[in-house]
């Protein structure tokens, strides 16, 4: 493949943006990300691509020392890129992943990085003092790493206007577009100069944060791209780095969160993204839709997929659907079915730091496995007091925590109420998403006002209470990679009621720690009235149990599942070291150190 030139590291520089809105694609010219001078950084060279700034860029010399006195040396030099972390930012699932994921791997010996946008003036990232050039469409852009080390983990943030300026100080939902279901226009750009920033990050942050790691990360890593916002990794990894002998041994796995967002653009988009011709194959893509242009497109998450070395995707039962044809393959399961070696599925984990009932700072009463009964009553008569329903502990109450959209089925959910409504039971729904959909839900509260609540908006707190003191929860959705609701209610006792797809057919059994609905149909246009009798025959046969010994089985039950982050990591670990990368050895078996301390609380 031809090479293409290369970031180059500076210190101290400003950073420019001209954010002039308007038409960005005129004539295959960027409008509002003037051209720039290539003159200044051809010709430099370091290792063949550019040259380091050795005043400000410390020894390159990388040491690592056993855990403990009698361990030996263990682990891998990983490297998450995504667009979420959390705490720092999260939309979705996504972010859960790369909050959770990489402390767990750190636990087992591992060196581990997240790389990520900064989309705030985050408290405790502070400024590297280190800055690269990297080409984004026609100009040269400037990035500052920012970093901060939480829970075993270096959390690097790629610093540019085109994160800070869009988002800071606006809700979440602001980092992909200005609303729901919206982009920015320039985002092919933004993710573009994030992935060449975090191929970047592992060479020239000289991080000393532990005593076991010194020194930068060095070349033999592993990159872990994360959904289409950064599938187009592995190919700058190939033409700007490993054709100029540089990152030789490092390999790219990359994870599929949820393939119904792939980056799709417009064909005459490839230039912008500075890759040879010899790529364009891998992007080439036809559909039958209009958006964002007819027919033929770019596709990053096909690329993704063909590029790397080990595609992954967050539960074994998504992995199955996703290669089971077009429909829930979302057009790329041929694709994904002609990959060098078989998609893997490995179950998220979950944060059981925050959603634990024997802890939960937002609920007043906490409990286990022996007090559930009257602590869940209690609650729930807590619950139905602050969102104004009828104070009664021995209604059933349904609780629905999730985004307004398709996916989740609150449009199904909506149709479905009036068909069960006539029991005994109360529901709530929380959640933000399209407008259409709020106003579903608040209109529900007017027809049904001592049997619904819709909070059309976000409130975390309140997402924990319902959690605790609901009996049910009910996730409609019409395909769900794993989900996260699901293993966040039953170690508290709360009985889900799920779609049969995906990670909800891995983590909810049937009978034993759940109900399942069956499949749905993934069209999204309409409503199918076939599913809406499924949804409310299932919710009418979970409440008929309520109060029975059934039930109260199926709440220990619930309870006894283990959903930490520790299982995943070992399978994850297990994959990522049969990429074979140059000095990757296995974890040990370890526990994290001091994660309630205040030195691994982040403060965002």
């Amino acid at each position: 493949m031809a090479t293409v030139t290369g970031p180059r590291v500076v210190v101290g520089s400003g950073n420019a943006w001209h954010n002039q809105l308007g038409a960005w694609r005129t004539e295959a010219k960027l409008k509002y990300w003037p051209q720039v001078s290539l003159n200044r950084v051809q010709g430099l060279s370091y290792d063949g691509l550019r040259s380091l700034n050795k005043l400000h860029v410390r020894s390159t010399h990388v040491t690592k020392t056993s855990l403990s006195p009698g361990k030996i040396e263990c682990g891998m030099k990983l490297i998450f890129v995504g667009t979420e972390v959390a705490p720092w930012s999260k939309t979705g699932g996504l972010g859960d992943v790369l909050g959770g994921l990489p402390p767990a791997l750190a636990e087992n010996g591992h060196r581990v990085m997240t790389v990520s946008p900064r989309y705030d003036q985050y408290k405790d990232a502070w400024d590297t003092g280190v800055s690269v050039e990297v080409k984004v469409g026609d100009r040269i852009e400037t990035v500052r790493f920012f970093h901060c080390h939480k829970r075993g983990v270096d959390r690097v943030f790629v610093d540019h206007p085109c994160f800070l300026e869009k988002v800071w100080g606006k809700t979440g939902s602001k980092l992909y577009g200005p609303g729901a279901g919206v982009d920015y226009e320039d985002n092919q750009l933004r993710f573009s100069l994030l992935c060449q920033a975090a191929l970047e990050a592992p060479r020239v942050l000289n991080l000393n944060s532990t005593k076991y790691f010194s020194g930068p990360y060095g070349e033999d890593v592993i990159f872990i791209a994360n959904d289409w916002h950064t599938a187009i990794l592995p190919c700058y990894l190939k033409s700007m780095y490993q054709t100029s002998g540089i990152y030789r041994n490092a390999k790219v796995a990359y994870c599929i969160h949820n393939i119904a967002y792939q980056g799709r653009h417009a064909f005459d988009d490839f230039y912008l993204l500075n890759l040879p011709n010899e790529f364009k194959s891998s992007f080439d893509f036809t559909d039958g839709h209009v958006k964002p242009v007819m027919g033929r497109k770019i596709n990053w998450m096909k690329a993704g997929i063909l590029e790397s070395d080990k595609v992954l995707t967050v539960s074994p039962y998504y992995a199955q659907e996703l290669v089971s044809g077009e429909e829930r393959g979302v057009e790329l399961d041929n694709i994904i079915r002609s990959c060098r070696s078989d998609i893997v599925g490995i179950v998220n984990g979950m944060d059981n730091r925050e959603w634990n009932p024997q802890t939960d700072k937002f609920i007043n009463l906490h409990y286990d496995a022996t007090t559930v009964t009257e602590a869940k009553l209690q609650l729930k008569e807590a619950l139905q007091a602050e969102v104004g329903l009828p104070v009664d502990r021995n209604i059933p109450m349904i609780g629905f925590i999730g985004r307004l959209e398709e996916q989740k089925g609150s449009d199904m959910l909506v149709e479905a109420i009036p068909k069960f409504i006539d029991q005994n039971v109360q529901i709530i729904i929380l959640g933000t998403g399209k407008k259409i959909m709020e106003t579903q839900i608040e209109q529900l509260e007017e027809i049904y006002p001592d049997k619904v609540r819709g909070i059309a908006k976000f409130n975390g707190p309140l997402a924990h209470k319902i959690i605790a003191g609901a009996d049910f929860i009910v996730i409609p959705s019409r395909f769900e990679p794993c989900g996260l609701v699901q293993l966040h209610a039953m170690p508290y006792g709360t009985v889900p009621i799920v779609s049969s797809t995906g990670g909800l057919v891995d983590t909810v059994q049937e009978g034993y720690t759940g109900f399942h609905m069956g499949t749905f149909s993934v069209e999204c246009e309409a409503v199918d009235p076939a599913d809406v009798e499924k949804l409310a025959t299932t919710v009418k046969r979970a409440l008929g149990t309520y109060g029975t010994p059934a039930m109260a089985q199926m709440i220990q039950n619930c309870m006894a599942q283990d959903f930490s982050w520790k299982e995943p990591a070992k399978q994850w670990e297990k994959v990522l070291l049969s990429l074979d990368v140059t000095g990757s050895e296995p974890g040990i078996d370890g526990e994290e150190i001091a994660p309630l301390e205040k030195e691994n609380l982040a403060t965002p």
